[in-house]
């Protein structure tokens, strides 16, 4: 007799990235689909992650993570937003922001309750809901600005709300939320009982003199949410998976009944390695700069194709429209962009409401500058 488990995600299919990175594997394509840098990691952080190695830290980190790097999060956090958390009581150190963005849904979400989800977005939000039993109430962002419709978020609104999704820097649209956005939505939430996930692993990477609106600086949000951040894309050590989630502490208990028995705690001597090389801010602040000049060496190089954009605020991706290049769809289009001009990367439709196709495709610039010039002169004799 086989055994024939009942599916809590029957029609979860595989992730685009994951199939986009595998064709580009082989059929050696430049990968700009797959959100990961191919330039090596600083050698400062490299040499702490070896010295960590090395010492006595090879055993298991506390269940929140050492206070030494919590500390150091709460400094940051202080000197980027002016917000304070406390190391030891409101921050706890993940397996990268996926599985803080996983726990912190786990935690809160009942069958039932409902949860707004801000259209496109990025593929775990979902799936994350519906394995709780949640239900996904799915709002598109309007225009090639992709902003929030208010009033359309005030009509879902309702007791059964318990938790609203934001991500800034938003993935894929390269987009930012802007101070009136985040003022609005505390004042809309501040009635009511819902609690806000926001997604801001992009945090340090917002160009042309932009500012990240964490919700963290906004104390009727910064009360009701779960803040989760990523070391991995800030510091190009993605392979890492560490990440970490902020909340105040009544939220954090909560979250950490989940966390201890998820992963429980998370890389010893990375957490060692990271705390000695955030003593320095520059090695964040100085981010933004570096990506943007990435995204105008990459923008400069298709500034003659037939490709249409607007020039990205933030992340490290690209969104580039093809409506002038070929009339077929996104996912149709990106394949023989891969299939026959060896380039990868993202349709958006994936991520839409209904899976709406505006022939847009997403690159990813965080490459090397060589990588971003070969995959550039491709583009442009399109």
């Amino acid at each position: 007799m086989s055994v024939h488990p009942v599916s809590k995600l029957p029609n979860l299919e595989q992730s685009i990235f994951s199939k986009m990175s595998a064709l580009a594997v082989k059929h050696n394509a430049i990968n700009l689909s797959q959100g990961f840098p191919d330039f090596d990691v600083d050698p400062e952080l490299i040499r702490a992650m070896q010295e960590s190695l090395l010492g006595p830290y090879n055993q298991y980190a506390p269940m929140g993570g050492i206070y030494s790097l919590r500390e150091a999060i709460a400094e940051k956090t202080e000197r980027c937003h002016g917000q304070t958390y406390h190391p030891e009581k409101e921050i706890t150190l993940t397996a990268g922001a996926t599985q803080a963005i996983y726990t912190a849904i786990a935690s809160t979400v009942y069958p039932g309750d409902e949860v707004v989800i801000f259209k496109p977005a990025y593929d775990c939000y979902e799936p994350s809901v519906l394995a709780q039993g949640g239900i996904p109430i799915l709002l598109q962002l309007s225009g090639p600005d992709f902003s929030i419709d208010w009033n359309a978020f005030r009509k879902v609104l309702n007791p059964k709300t318990r938790l609203v999704i934001l991500n800034t820097p938003h993935n894929p649209s390269g987009t930012i939320l802007k101070d009136a956005d985040l003022r609005q939505l505390e004042e809309i939430l501040r009635p009511t009982n819902t609690l806000v996930l926001s997604d801001e692993v992009y945090e340090h990477l917002v160009f042309d003199g932009g500012t990240h609106q964490s919700v963290s600086k906004y104390p009727g949000l910064k009360e009701r949410s779960f803040v989760c951040a990523s070391f991995g894309k800030t510091f190009h050590i993605t392979g890492w998976k560490m990440g970490y989630c902020m909340a105040p502490e009544v939220l954090m208990n909560e979250f950490r009944k989940i966390h201890e028995f998820v992963v429980f705690s998370v890389s010893h001597p990375a957490q060692r390695a990271l705390a000695q090389y955030m003593q320095k801010p520059s090695r964040y602040e100085g981010l933004s700069d570096f990506f943007q000049q990435k995204r105008d060496l990459f923008l400069e190089g298709i500034r003659d194709s037939r490709f249409e954009f607007t020039p990205a605020e933030g992340t490290y991706f690209q969104l580039l429209n093809f409506s002038k290049i070929s009339p077929l769809g996104d996912l149709e289009f990106a394949q023989e962009l891969l299939l026959d001009k060896g380039v990868a990367s993202i349709p958006i439709s994936v991520f839409n409401l209904n899976r709406q196709d505006h022939q847009q495709l997403r690159f990813c610039f965080a490459k090397k500058t060589d990588t971003l010039k070969r995959a550039c002169e491709i583009l442009s004799g399109i």
